[in-house]
């Protein structure tokens, strides 16, 4: 699914031209589209947001306005999507947190993020660096465990939220490293940065897309990526899955939604866009320069996909008694 992009282009543009899908609904958009992002401006969902969307607006010649809803554990946009008319005016851009890990996380959540959301597309795949302050002297992971061990009151980790990947990654590698450590949580990148840099805890768990410019101004160390195999754009930063941390994956994905019963050509003419604005080579070139995946897919197999994740997060959060704080 994840480098399928030209072919999954290709395939639309045939099915839809044989089947003359692009010629029903053809005056939508017929105004502004707005896309919902669930959390605060800066973060990975933002930033990947704003890409795809200024790319949607040039294909429909509407404007595509984003709007950020944070709040809840990305719960307050979620929901406001998953309760807005389904004409194709209002879309969510999600992820991890709201898509896969709230419905194990909360007891009870306003939404079903089955149930009430119709896919359209993935959008990216976010590699997650741990990384630690410039002030926190360490150079590696056996290093940094030393270190904590030798200075309990610095054992604080920030996240971008409750439940979030970051959340849960960091979890996940405290389990893995047998430390005990204090959880910060913010309300989203933007915010969790500010803190990293301030000195509040010692540790995150991040999005390259989000976190990278930090890490190449030298405010920011990488000890390690979260990914199954090293980052072609980060070669010499080893996984944790290599450090002896065997099985370690953690990364933060988005994806475009719609409310339950938008008409199918709408999420076809919508799916079509995104396929092909990642043909588009400066797309590829932003995408790279900030450390995402770009990741276009059908709907059947970001509903497959978005079925795995809920599978894969909702073990390690009974497994680690994971709560939201």
């Amino acid at each position: 699914m994840m480098n399928r992009n030209y072919l999954v282009f290709l395939s639309l543009f045939f099915s839809f031209n044989c089947c003359g899908i692009l010629n029903a609904h053809a005056d939508w958009p017929e105004k502004p589209v707005h896309i919902i992002v669930p959390y605060p401006p800066g973060g990975t969902t933002d930033i990947v947001t704003r890409l795809i969307g200024q790319k949607l607006s040039e294909e429909w010649k509407q404007p595509v306005i984003i709007e950020n809803k944070g709040g809840g554990a990305a719960m307050i946009g979620t929901t406001y999507v998953a309760k807005s008319v389904p004409d194709g005016y209002t879309l969510l851009s999600t992820g991890a947190g709201p898509h896969a890990i709230n419905i194990s996380l909360f007891p009870k959540i306003p939404y079903d993020p089955v149930k009430d959301f119709a896919p359209i597309s993935m959008l990216s795949i976010n590699p997650l660096l741990m990384m630690v302050p410039k002030s926190v002297p360490v150079s590696n992971v056996g290093e940094y465990i030393a270190w904590i061990k030798a200075n309990p009151k610095e054992a604080n980790y920030c996240s971008i939220g409750s439940g979030s990947p970051s959340h849960l990654a960091a979890e996940l590698f405290k389990s893995m490293a047998g430390l005990e450590m204090t959880h910060i949580p913010y309300t989203g990148s933007g915010t969790a940065i500010i803190g990293v840099l301030a000195g509040t805890c010692s540790i995150f768990f991040d999005s390259v897309l989000s976190s990278g410019p930090q890490v190449r101004a030298g405010n920011l160390k990488v000890l390690a990526t979260g990914n199954k195999h090293r980052l072609p754009s980060w070669p010499d930063v080893p996984t944790l899955d290599e450090l002896g941390f065997t099985g370690y994956e953690a990364f933060t994905w988005g994806a475009l939604l719609a409310p339950q019963g938008t008409p199918i050509e709408v999420i076809r003419k919508t799916q079509f866009a995104i396929a092909k604005a990642f043909t588009l080579a400066d797309v590829k070139k932003k995408f790279e320069d900030l450390g995402a995946i770009p990741t276009a897919s059908s709907p059947q197999e970001l509903a497959s996909f978005t079925q795995s994740e809920i599978i894969k997060w909702g073990k390690i959060i009974k497994s680690e008694n994971i709560k939201p704080d």
